[in-house]
């Protein structure tokens, strides 16, 4: 059996739509995944798909609200190395359920600046310290 194809008019760029090229970058991210394989099962080119991830961490995917991707490093949570006793565990059990423990999130803006908050940051000052450092 011989495998024909037949080529008709000239192929035009095809236009991808905003809400295909998210679904396409955050599959890519997943992990376990290569890119290769997410670009040959969409029916894109692999620089295509390497192209929008860059764009997405830039924020200049297209769309109305182009998500912002940025890396993000957990650290491991420092716990004590002594073992506690039960008895000690159980006296202290009230206590700790009433503490939280500190969260701090640190974001890093570029050019070796870093911003520090912890977990109760009033989410619109901080999106709006954000924006003006994002203007600089």
């Amino acid at each position: 059996m011989v495998r024909v194809e037949v080529l008709g008019a000239i192929e035009r760029r095809r236009r991808w739509r905003y809400e295909d090229k998210v679904r396409i970058v955050e599959e890519s991210f997943a992990a376990g995944v290569t890119v290769t394989d997410v670009a040959r099962r969409n029916g894109v080119a692999a620089s295509v798909v390497f192209t929008w991830r860059r764009q997405a961490k830039l924020g200049q995917l297209g769309g109305s609200l182009a998500p912002l991707l940025l890396p993000v490093e957990l650290a491991p949570v420092v716990t004590d190395v002594m073992p506690t006793p039960v008895s000690d565990v159980a006296a202290a059990e009230p206590a700790r359920r009433s503490r939280r423990s500190p969260v701090i999130i640190e974001i890093a803006l570029g050019s070796g600046r870093r911003l520090r908050v912890d977990r109760d940051v009033d989410a619109d000052a901080l999106r709006r310290v954000l924006d003006v450092l994002d203007r600089r």
